[in-house]
């Protein structure tokens, strides 16, 4: 459990792309879980169109704002909750629980520590240290380097990305990369950027304009939280 840090601001778009059973953004920003629409009205959730487009048309963005006899229960992803969460009465997979608390805000993690420049290249570690700087608390752990050859696919394996991770722990959702992706987005010059991965969509500056990251251009489902970017933001340094 940890003490979370207030939102600058609401997430306002409903639109996003996720797989069955991963997070998605309802409207106002809500936490959503990509569920059928059997299953959220099972649930007392309610739907929204349009926020998983990647998946069957019975597939869609369920939210439960109301989840518990508790005045504060609302369905939300564990790894956001600042109280307890219960389990058993929210839609969609174990993760997504009622959390017994209406704050709202992510993280309130330790100051993580960073690759050493070696096998992480000087830029990444120097691109890592200002994502902390901009974004104090949410950032949990740091990954630089892959084990594989440099220049067989990731930049990992040359020590020129680096994985944000910014949920409770590495394969549990979260819903709080968005703001972090997008402030990447934002600052590519001062730190390099050669793209920026987040919820299913990438970002390139030297082929995509500046814009919202539920206009970003969509990625395939790779089968999990971690593959498909719900636990982490990833970050590729020229």
């Amino acid at each position: 459990m940890h003490v979370r840090i207030v939102l600058s601001a609401l997430f306002t778009a409903i639109v996003a792309n996720a797989a069955v059973n991963e997070p998605c953004y309802g409207s106002g920003g809500a936490a959503g879980v990509c569920v059928t629409t059997t299953t959220c009205s099972a649930s007392g959730g309610t739907t929204v169109t349009g926020a998983c487009p990647a998946d069957p048309d019975d597939v869609k963005c369920c939210t439960k704002p109301k989840c518990s006899t508790a005045a504060a229960g609302n369905c939300r992803w564990s790894s956001d909750c600042a109280s307890t969460s219960v389990a058993n009465e929210c839609p969609g997979p174990s993760g997504f629980k009622c959390c017994q608390s209406t704050a709202v805000g992510f993280g309130g993690y330790a100051a993580p520590a960073y690759p050493a420049v070696g096998a992480c290249t000087a830029g990444a570690v120097a691109g890592a240290k200002k994502i902390v700087a901009a974004w104090p608390g949410r950032i949990r752990q740091i990954y630089c380097t892959r084990d594989c050859a440099c220049g067989s696919g990731s930049d990992h394996c040359c020590g020129k990305a680096t994985d944000m991770m910014c949920s409770d722990a590495g394969g549990t959702a979260t819903t709080s990369g968005r703001e972090i992706a997008e402030w990447v987005m934002n600052n590519r010059a001062t730190l390099n950027l050669k793209y920026v991965i987040w919820g299913q969509r990438i970002w390139n500056p030297a082929i995509d304009g500046v814009k919202a990251w539920t206009s970003w251009r969509a990625m395939e489902d790779r089968g999990d939280i971690t593959q498909n970017h719900w636990d982490h933001v990833h970050v590729s340094y020229n």
